[in-house]
């Protein structure tokens, strides 16, 4: 029976990214995962290989409406989807890879199989106990479904994100159910790639919880690139003939029941803590009434020694969180102070143009009753914008009327993503906008965007 400092159940973001931070500060460390490579959901069938897939279909979609205005002429290409498939999964090897690297690198151990936590401070695998002083729980999240629908990922007509990553041909049509940032991503690529695709989505909006403005103009793009959009509408079931699905729909403003024939239906409607089989109840660890294991402020449940972050608990699913949480806790269990500002936690959708967002929103400043600014910049009057044919979009800038500190950003356009994170520093240290609008910014980049909606938070931009 081995003893470690601790033993982290889960190898996703959360948990490996944790058992290095652990290992780094002198602790013996051991990560228990099932799956046959290391990365868990995100590396092997969530944000890598969906993104390899969006790049792909993106540069189908550059070849076949943008090369020949910048003369680049000549047959474009068709889809060899076998060889996409295989080039997606490429780029899960060299990844899940570079973490097993990374493993020996730092001395952890992998201990292959199933976790289960027969009492604090001990966890089974297989046949064997392993000792340990402290326990984490990253045993990260799956997909959620509604009621009445049966996920059969491997039929490949009734499938939820793991299963629309690995179809066995590019479908004629596809319904998507939910129109979030999974649903989106996914109906994003098949749209490039040929498909008819339908998003049904219960509210009236799609991206829940997103910028207002953002929303509108993220459909409307979206609308522009082909797919199409069934808001307010509730799904009422899914029905499956051999080689047929039907979806079932009723709209709420009215009560009218509609149905929609699909060759495949992804069901993108969320995703749930994925705890089974750990034996958390009979320890006694207190959960929330959402199914997430409960935590104070050091990410410690109810029972002693044992520690939860990422997709198990509170807050958002994101892969980054459930990172920064798990240097945390391992900060927590060296004996230092760890640390997560869960105010300034980035947000991304990887689509054609991004998405990306952090802090505040209007919506949510208003119900506050605070005051506050916004600078906007269109990246149709950015340059680099411009000359790479991505002038949809905008960066959208909310700060304090008074102070001028940085609240939230929003930004829709190129490298959205990548984009947001000079915003992030800004709010991580209390920045203002004009920290941002002072700061020289190259030209010509994409980033100038920000600049200039710093601007127009005060005296006015440059070029708008």
């Amino acid at each position: 029976m081995a003893s470690y400092d601790a033993i982290i159940i889960g190898a996703g973001p959360g948990g490996y990214v944790s058992a290095i931070r652990c290992a780094q500060l002198g602790l013996k460390t051991a990560v228990v995962e099932g799956r046959e490579t290391l990365g868990g959901t995100c590396l092997n069938v969530g944000c890598i290989p969906s993104k390899a897939l969006l790049h792909a279909s993106h540069l189908l979609h550059e070849a076949e409406h943008n090369f020949a205005k910048m003369g680049l002429k000549g047959k474009s290409p068709s889809v060899d989807w076998p060889q996409m498939k295989k080039y997606k999964e490429e780029t899960v090897g060299q990844n899940t890879g570079g973490i097993e690297f990374l493993f020996k690198k730092n001395k952890i151990d992998w201990i292959k199989g199933w976790a289960s936590i027969p009492a604090a401070g001990k966890v089974k695998v297989g046949d064997e106990v392993h000792e340990a002083k402290n326990i984490i729980v990253a045993s990260g999240s799956v997909p959620s479904s509604l009621p009445g629908i049966e996920v059969d990922n491997e039929k490949g007509m009734v499938v939820d994100s793991t299963g629309a990553l690995d179809l066995p041909k590019v479908p004629k049509k596809m319904v998507v159910i939910g129109a979030g940032v999974i649903g989106l991503e996914l109906g994003s690529v098949y749209a490039r790639l040929g498909t008819e695709v339908t998003v049904v989505e219960f509210l009236d909006a799609i991206t829940p919880g997103m910028d207002a403005e953002v929303q509108r103009n993220f459909q409307k793009l979206l609308t522009k690139q082909g797919l199409k959009f069934i808001l307010g509408a509730a799904v009422q079931g899914v029905e499956t003939t051999k080689t047929k699905a039907k979806v079932t729909y009723k709209l709420r403003k009215d009560d009218s029941e509609e149905t929609i024939d699909a060759d495949v239906v992804l069901v993108a409607t969320g995703r749930k803590p994925y705890t089974d089989g750990l034996g958390l109840e009979a320890l006694g660890v207190e959960m929330t009434e959402r199914g997430q294991i409960k935590t104070d402020a050091n990410w410690a449940t109810s029972v002693k020694g044992i520690y939860a972050i990422g997709d198990t608990i509170a807050g958002p699913m994101l892969a980054h969180k459930a990172e920064d949480e798990g240097m945390a806790v391992a900060e927590v269990l060296a004996g230092k102070h760890g640390h997560v500002n869960y105010d300034v936690i980035p947000g991304v959708i990887y689509t054609t143009p991004e998405v990306a967002s952090v802090g505040k929103t209007e919506q949510q400043l208003k119900e506050e009753g605070r005051a506050y600014k916004v600078g906007k910049f269109s990246f149709m009057a950015n340059a680099r914008a411009k000359a790479v044919q991505q002038g949809d979009g905008f960066v959208k800038l909310i700060v304090d009327k008074e102070t001028d500190r940085v609240l939230g950003c929003h930004i829709i356009g190129p490298g959205a993503g990548d984009l947001i994170h000079e915003v992030c520093v800004t709010m991580e240290y209390g920045g203002s906008a004009q920290d941002i609008a002072l700061t020289c910014h190259a030209h010509p980049t994409f980033s100038e965007a920000v600049r200039e909606a710093a601007l127009a938070c005060g005296d006015g931009a440059i070029h708008a």
